[in-house]
């Protein structure tokens, strides 16, 4: 964003874990350089803690990350999402209204890698319920898990932006209940101040994220 003259040309470049990479963010640079033809967007996929990193040293101008926030002295606007169950359209569970834990009984469940803030919530519920998890497969991105559910016999947890996707595969989705939530921060530096395009950016994304909250 330093490039950017008179606010109509430059890099953007970003830093983002796999919640938005692949079922968010092509198609809103796609709309916002309609408007802005200029502006050139990088855009990295990396693990949160290397994303604050280069945010904080200015490597990057936005980073999209799970919370906690792993560095300090960063400037954080939190989006808290609630997630949806993801089966094939054909599932008996897709004839529900919503989810619960007694219908993922005996069902393969798909986890996110590395002890999941989402995958801990899960468990906690399953465990409360008297339900045990069979976990069948474990991959780090919620797109990711869509494409296995798409794939074969699975349900899974995950976003609602890479939940109910238009992706045009065999997947629908439905609330679960009680409530999953999965926490997503934008991060900036402190010590850079964003220009007008870059600020026109996050407000974008931040209404459509205050969209997905409200589901």
């Amino acid at each position: 964003a330093d490039e950017i003259r008179s606010g109509e040309t430059g890099a953007i470049r970003i830093g983002t874990n796999g919640t938005l990479a692949f079922n968010f963010l092509p198609g809103i640079i796609a709309e916002f350089q309609q408007e802005y033809p200029d502006v050139y967007f990088d855009i990295k996929i990396q693990a949160s803690r290397q994303i604050s990193s280069w945010v904080a040293s200015r490597q990057i101008d936005i980073g999209f990350i799970d919370t906690p926030i792993p560095v300090a002295g960063l400037e954080a606007e939190i989006h808290t999402l609630p997630c949806v169950c993801i089966m094939q359209k054909d599932d008996e569970l897709a004839k529900l209204d919503c989810v619960t834990p007694h219908d993922l009984k005996d069902r393969q469940i798909i986890a996110i890698t590395g002890n999941h803030n989402v995958d801990r919530q899960l468990q906690e519920i399953m465990s409360t319920s008297g339900i045990d998890l069979k976990y069948k497969v474990s991959c780090t991105y919620f797109a990711l898990a869509r494409y296995l559910v798409s794939s074969g016999n699975y349900l899974a947890l995950v976003d609602p932006i890479n939940g109910s996707a238009p992706n045009n595969d065999r997947v629908t989705c439905r609330p679960f209940s009680p409530t999953i939530f999965h926490e997503l921060a934008m991060i900036t530096s402190r010590d850079q101040k964003s220009d007008r395009v870059e600020t026109r950016f996050k407000n974008i994304i931040s209404a459509y994220l205050q969209r997905n909250m409200k589901k």
